[in-house]
């Protein structure tokens, strides 16, 4: 196993495709395997007392720090609330700790740490410890952050982070367009300008989902399409499935300038990172309400049924394609776009 790692780390340990699954469980998972990691799901869910918990941490080392329509503070909230929120779970604290390059400017670092202020009291999570640690001018890219969430969740809604419940019929839903995320941190890493204005997507979905399960209990899956993109998440939900899974090209929204910045750049919109997007598995009978719903709700105002899942190709992600054809979807095999989020 040891071998299969490499002898050295390379950004593509960080993409969140194939090279981070090695990274995770060729080592991490192997070291700290237990009952409550072995799912790997976005959030561990812990039992308290008579309490069931969803528990995550994360950590954020976005390049550049400020971006269109949002900066590390905001997304480093939204990061940690969505976690919880795919899972089910009603997020209630968290924490925020700074790694802080010396050096960087005390401006900067008010503007972030009030838009977390911000998007925590939209989201109603509470911010309630956090650590700070300065390093050497050139230790830190100016500031990294890591948080912890924490939140509630209803037993009946505990199979949701793992999909225990899919079944064939069932439909895959996005609640908007894909991609939007990963091309706004290219064009603000590259200075690059568009007639039209490309921005983030980063959103708490925290209020949108728990206005969807509130609707229905027919929800059989969730998890947000952060590094990776859709096409990640939807690989790791079919692997070693009894279960396959097809997408229609045609049903997946983008943006026409994502589709822009992809074909300059020679990127996927379905690999691009996404910080407020939900990839969510519902029942045929149910898709359509869940579909309403979130049309209702300006982060769903753009959600697409994109596929659904099948017996055919069981572990596999088939994309039927525009022109009629159809391809496997894969993992991403490297880096796309390093530092994302």
């Amino acid at each position: 196993m040891r071998n299969q790692l490499g002898k050295t780390i390379s950004l593509g340990h960080g993409s969140g495709g194939k090279l981070s699954h090695e990274l995770t469980g060729n080592l991490f998972v192997r070291y700290f395997n237990n009952e409550i990691l072995a799912p790997q799901t976005d959030s561990a869910i812990v039992k308290v007392n008579r309490e069931n918990l969803a528990f995550t941490t994360d950590s954020f080392v976005v390049d550049p720090l400020f971006f269109p329509g949002g900066d590390i503070g905001k997304l480093a909230v939204c990061g940690t609330v969505n976690d919880l929120a795919v899972s089910g779970a009603i997020p209630l604290f968290m924490s925020a700790s700074f790694i802080i390059e010396e050096g960087f400017g005390m401006d900067q670092l008010e503007t972030i740490v009030k838009s977390m202020a911000e998007e925590s009291r939209m989201a109603g999570i509470k911010i309630v410890a956090g650590d700070t640690k300065v390093v050497d001018h050139g230790q830190c890219d100016k500031l990294f952050i890591n948080t912890t969430g924490i939140g509630v969740i209803d037993p009946e809604r505990i199979h949701i982070s793992t999909g225990a419940n899919i079944r064939y019929g069932d439909k895959i839903i996005v609640n908007g367009t894909v991609g939007d995320h990963g091309v706004a941190i290219l064009s603000a890493r590259e200075s690059l300008s568009f007639e039209s204005k490309l921005e983030t997507d980063c959103a708490c979905l925290n209020h949108l989902i728990a206005d969807v399960l509130k609707k229905t209990d027919k929800i059989r899956f969730m998890r947000d399409a952060t590094r990776g993109g859709l096409a990640t998440v939807l690989c790791e939900l079919a692997a070693d499935k009894s279960f396959g899974i097809e997408l229609d090209e045609v049903g997946i929204p983008v943006k026409e300038g994502v589709k822009g910045m992809c074909e300059i750049f020679g990127f996927d919109p379905l690999y691009m990172a996404n910080e407020g997007k939900a990839v969510i598995v519902v029942a045929v009978e149910a898709a359509g309400d869940v579909v309403s719903l979130l049309r209702k709700d300006p982060i769903g105002k753009n959600c697409s049924v994109i596929g659904e899942i099948v017996e055919d190709h069981p572990g596999q992600v088939v994309l039927k394609t525009e022109i009629g054809g159809k391809r496997i979807v894969d993992m991403l095999a490297g880096e796309q776009l390093p530092r994302i989020c």
